[in-house]
């Protein structure tokens, strides 16, 4: 069976882990999918409970009328001290983390919060009973780092590396898993693959970073 992982659209707002809906940008990127991922025989859905993740897989619904199941498993790491803060108060106040997060030899928590293990005891389960399911064709919609944690586990890359799947993980990109039963094992088939927005400059990250 086939898990497509997506990032959310893009949130109406650039401070940290607010739980906020899509700007009209991310509204747009959904749709696009959405159109997109109708001729991909999908036959269940679900998304994080935080509200971007919940609008983008309403949107996306609007093109496959499925069943739309909401899983408080699948949302983003806690970023603790930084939610709410905007890049350059983090740049200031927590460069001491940062620039330990960016070797990447060590799973370390942002402060107050989780890390990529974390997160994985939080959302694997619920991924592999999905996996495990009668269905074929599952849309999760979640997060980032939510997404980077997942594929470590699957490939059994320390956590510390969760960063280096994509310098760029798109909003609304696909992450598609494949899931052998036979083997009880997950295959990476593709990674960030952003195809169906490629070709509107204005909804890549580029231009909203």
């Amino acid at each position: 069976m086939n898990l497509y992982l997506i990032r959310h659209g893009r949130q109406n707002s650039t401070l940290c882990n607010l739980n906020v809906p899509l700007s009209k940008e991310g509204q747009m990127q959904a749709d696009f999918l959405g159109k997109r991922l109708k001729n991909y025989y999908v036959d269940a859905l679900y998304s994080s409970d935080l509200l971007r993740a919940i609008e983008t897989a309403e949107i996306i619904n609007k093109h496959l009328g499925l069943t739309h199941m909401i899983k408080k498993e699948l949302r983003e790491l806690s970023f603790g001290e930084l939610e709410g803060m905007t890049q350059e108060y983090i740049q200031e106040h927590f460069s001491d983390f940062l620039k330990k997060q960016d070797m990447l030899t060590d799973d370390i928590p942002y402060p107050g919060g989780e890390n990529g293990q974390d997160a994985c005891d939080r959302m694997f389960p619920l991924i592999q009973e999905i996996a495990r399911s009668r269905y074929e064709n599952v849309v999760i919609v979640t997060h980032g780092n939510a997404i980077r944690a997942i594929l470590t586990k699957i490939l059994g890359i320390d956590y510390a590396k969760k960063l280096l799947f994509s310098d760029t993980l798109e909003n609304c990109s696909i992450t598609q898993l494949k899931y052998v039963e036979e083997k009880d094992r997950f295959y990476l088939e593709r990674l960030n693959d952003y195809a169906h927005i490629e070709h509107k400059e204005e909804l890549l990250r580029k231009r909203w970073i």
